[in-house]
């Protein structure tokens, strides 16, 4: 089986297991998606908040969320992985959101911190505005061609690199940095049209 092909399989397992998971609350189908997607998410989590505790808040609410809202996975929307890191994307968001209308409170992190505040509200600035670009792109990002949203998502939603890409997908590291390039091509012109 080339690279391609199990890949193929492994894609269509994810939304087999949400469709389980929806149509009648399969334990085992979600116990497999909450193996494969929870060290993901929280790798992802760590990065995007740099610390465990929120990562981990960020998995166990994405999760809660796959279990309870699997019936509206649409596979002709996206891929599975695409769907969930959404959820966690959107979850991470109102974890800032969270966290901004608490500011006035004080908690064990702002007594014992060693960091400098300025950059910290800095960093949640850039988050911030990162979210609303990802709300203005979303519409957009799902209107690509599969395979070119497929790269997209793997380096921008998963963080992985172009290498790692080239190598889960059995393609050359050029189609891979084409892909990206048309795509976000695409996705400039859909936002400049969007904003005439």
């Amino acid at each position: 089986m080339t690279t391609t092909e199990a890949k193929t399989r492994d894609i269509g397992q994810w939304e087999q297991a949400l469709a389980l998971v929806a149509l009648s609350r399969d334990k085992q189908a979600y116990q497999e998606l909450f193996g494969y997607f929870a060290p993901r998410l929280r790798a992802f989590g760590i990065k995007m908040f740099g610390n465990e505790q929120q990562a981990l808040e960020m998995v166990q609410d994405t999760l809660l969320n796959v279990w309870q809202k699997a019936a509206l996975f649409d596979p002709n929307r996206g891929c599975a992985s695409t769907w969930i890191f959404t959820i966690a994307r959107n979850v991470r968001f109102d974890m800032l959101r969270k966290k901004q209308s608490r500011k006035d409170d004080i908690s064990a992190d702002d007594l014992w911190a060693d960091g400098d505040y300025p950059e910290a509200e800095d960093h949640q600035t850039q988050k911030w505005e990162l979210w609303l670009i990802t709300e203005k792109l979303a519409p957009h990002f799902a209107a690509l061609p599969p395979a070119q949203r497929l790269v997209m998502e793997k380096v921008y939603l998963e963080e992985m690199s172009h290498q790692e890409v080239a190598e889960l997908l059995g393609i050359p590291l050029g189609t891979v940095k084409s892909r990206i390039r048309l795509a976000l091509d695409r996705l400039r012109e859909a936002l400049d049209d969007s904003e005439r």
